[in-house]
C-alpha cells in the first residue's frame, strides 16, 4: 500500500539505501553477527555514502535533509536480516548524536559534527545504570566540578556500540534531586574514549542483537573537561525528555521493518515449501495465520507513519508516539513467533533468518521504554 508520508525524494533515498545494504551489508551479517560487532570500514563507508549525517547541518558536512530521511534509513537498514547491525547505526545517528546538534555549541559541534558524519567517530548514549532501568531520574553517576573539569564516577550498563564506541552522551548527576523534583540536577556531557578513569568493564554477552556491542562502562575520578558539558547544567533530563520521542519512534521503525522482512521471508518459504503433496501457502489454516499478521504490520505502520508525521512537523505527539511503540513492538514479537512457527524445524536452524530475528526482536519490547512504561504513558493520557 502506498504510504503518503513519504515524497518522490524520500523515496530515491529508500532506493540508495537499500542497494547499499543489499550489496554491502546483507552478505557479510553473519560474519558481523559471529564476531559480536560490525567493522570500522562498514562506518567510514556509510559516511562516505553519506548516510550517517542525512538531517546534520550542511555547513558541518551533513545532507541538511529531514526527519523521514532517517525514518527512510532505519527501515532500510532492518531489512539487512540482522537486528544488530541496523540498531548500532540507529544509535549512531538518532538516539545519541541529535543532541549534540540541537544543545551542542559551536564549538562543540565543529569539532565533533564532521567526524560523527564521516563515520570516524562512533556514537553512544549512557543513560542506563545497574539499579535504574527506565527510571532515568533514580541515576547515580555523580559529576563534581573541580575547576576546569567536571570529574565522573559510577557505572553505566547496556550500552550499545559501548564497546567499540568513541563519544559517549553521559548523563550524570550534578546536584541530587529534591522531593517531588527527582529528575533535577541532571546533566549531559560529552565523553571521549581514552580519557584517563574511563573504561569499558566488560563486554556483555546478549541472547540477540548480537553484533551491536554492548558494554558496562565505569567511570573512576574520570575527567571531564568542562567545555565537554552539553547543553545547561542540571537540564540534562529535560533535554533527554525532549529526544526520548525521537528513540522511541525509531525503535518502532526497526522493529516494524524487521518484521516485514521476517514476513516476506516466511512467505517465500511458504511458497517454496511443499507437505502433503502441496505448497505450504496452499494449507488454509498457514494462509488465515499469514492474513492476521499481514494485517497486524499494516495497523503497526498505519500508527508508525501517523506519529512519525506528527513528530516530523513539530507537534506533541508523546501519545501516538508511546502507542506507535508499543503496538509496533508487540506486533513484531507476535510475528517472530509465527514465522518460526510456519517455518517448522528450519526455523529452529541458525542458517534461515527468521532465528535470528526471533532473538533480535525481543529486546525492542523492552528497550527505549518498556511495554510496561509505554502502557502507563498512554494510560496517563488517557485516564488523567
Amino acid at each position: 500500500m502506498g504510504r503518503r508520508i513519504f515524497s518522490d525524494e524520500h523515496e530515491m533515498l529508500r532506493k540508495s539505501i537499500r542497494a547499499f545494504v543489499e550489496k554491502e551489508v546483507t552478505p557479510h551479517v553473519r560474519e558481523w553477527e559471529d564476531a559480536g560487532r560490525i567493522p570500522r570500514s562498514l562506518w567510514r563507508r556509510l559516511g562516505e555514502l553519506g548516510f550517517l549525517g542525512l538531517e546534520f547541518p550542511t555547513e558541518h558536512g551533513g545532507g541538511g535533509g529531514d526527519f523521514l530521511s532517517s525514518v527512510v534509513l532505519g527501515e532500510e537498514m532492518a531489512r539487512c536480516r540482522s537486528g544488530g547491525v541496523a540498531f548500532s547505526v540507529l544509535v549512531h545517528t538518532d538516539m545519541s548524536s541529535p543532541w549534540l546538534t540541537r544543545f551542542g555549541t559551536e564549538a562543540q559541534k565543529r569539532r565533533y559534527l564532521p567526524r560523527i558524519i564521516a563515520g570516524e567517530l562512533v556514537c553512544a548514549l549512557a543513560i542506563t545504570e545497574p539499579g535504574t532501568g527506565s527510571d532515568m531520574a533514580a541515576l547515580s553517576t555523580r559529576a563534581e566540578r573541580r575547576g576546569a573539569h567536571y570529574v565522573l564516577t559510577g557505572g553505566k550498563l547496556f550500552i550499545t556500540n559501548g564497546v567499540y564506541g568513541d563519544l559517549y552522551f553521559v548523563a550524570a548527576r550534578t546536584a541530587p534531586g529534591t522531593p517531588g523534583r527527582r529528575h533535577d540536577g541532571i546533566s549531559m556531557f560529552l565523553v571521549e574514549r581514552g580519557l584517563p578513569g574511563f573504561s569499558v568493564s566488560r563486554k556483555l554477552d546478549k541472547m540477540g542483537m548480537r553484533a551491536s556491542d554492548t558494554a558496562e562502562l565505569a567511570f573512576e575520578e574520570c575527567a571531564v573537561p568542562a567545555e565537554n558539558l552539553l547543553g545547561v547544567e542540571g537540564q540534562g533530563f529535560q533535554q533527554l525528555a525532549a529526544g526520548l520521542q525521537r528513540e522511541r519512534l525509531m525503535a518502532a521503525v526497526l522493529a516494524l521493518s524487521g518484521a516485514t522482512q521476517a514476513l516476506e521471508d516466511t512467505l517465500a518459504y511458504l511458497r517454496e515449501r511443499t507437505a502433503f503433496g502441496e505448497p505450504l501457502a496452499a494449507r488454509q489454516a498457514l494462509r488465515h495465520r499469514v492474513a492476521d499478521l499481514a494485517t497486524d504490520l499494516e495497523a503497526a505502520r498505519a500508527l508508525v507513519d501517523h506519529a512519525a508525521s506528527l513528530y516530523a512537523g513539530g507537534e506533541e505527539c508523546v501519545t501516538e508516539v508511546s502507542m506507535a511503540k508499543l503496538f509496533a513492538t508487540e506486533v513484531a514479537n507476535k510475528v517472530a513467533y509465527e514465522a518460526v512457527q510456519l517455518h517448522g524445524g528450519y526455523g529452529y536452524m541458525r542458517e534461515f533468518p527468521v532465528e535470528g530475528f526471533f532473538r533480535d526482536v525481543r529486546l525492542w519490547t523492552i528497550a527505549s521504554g518498556t511495554s510496561e512504561i509505554m502502557r502507563e504513558i498512554i494510560a496517563k493520557r488517557v485516564l488523567g
